[in-house]
């Protein structure tokens, strides 16, 4: 199991990233790849995902741990993969975004194609990295 953590720090409140953290509808606008999301019943999110020229569906558990600001998830099929979103305060109109991605690189590769070893680690890098970056330009454009 290989474990990814990357952050952001993204000029707004903790309360505005939290909430839009919970509106799974919005993750195409920054999300690569994500076609389409949303929040079923029972702690459940559904996502489309094109990646490395295959389309996929996934079923998430999804937990919160509001109190600590942080949101848990885990995919129900293959491939496992499962992380975590945690929010810090860094002071009142700034919040550090940490997401923290635990894949199986072997069952990624075979449902997404791509390149094996060190090259498809760099590039789920750059992909959590570039969604991150791409969630805060959306947050800060919206304020």
């Amino acid at each position: 199991m290989s474990t990814l953590e990357e952050h952001v720090d993204i000029a707004v409140p903790i309360d505005a990233a939290w909430d839009s953290l919970h509106h799974m509808e919005e993750y195409p606008r920054f999300m690569d790849g994500v076609r389409d999301a949303r929040t079923e019943t029972g702690g459940r999110a559904h996502l489309d995902v094109d990646a490395g020229g295959r389309s996929r569906s996934f079923e998430a558990e999804v937990s919160d741990h509001g109190d600590h600001r942080v949101m848990e998830w885990r995919t129900t099929g293959d491939p496992r993969l499962s992380g975590s979103f945690s929010l810090q305060p860094i002071d009142q109109g700034h919040t550090r975004v940490q997401a923290r991605v635990e894949y199986d690189p072997g069952p990624v590769r075979d449902s997404f194609g791509g390149p094996k070893g060190f090259a498809q680690a760099n590039a789920i890098e750059r992909l959590v990295r570039g969604d991150l970056e791409h969630f805060k330009e959306y947050l800060e454009r919206q304020r």
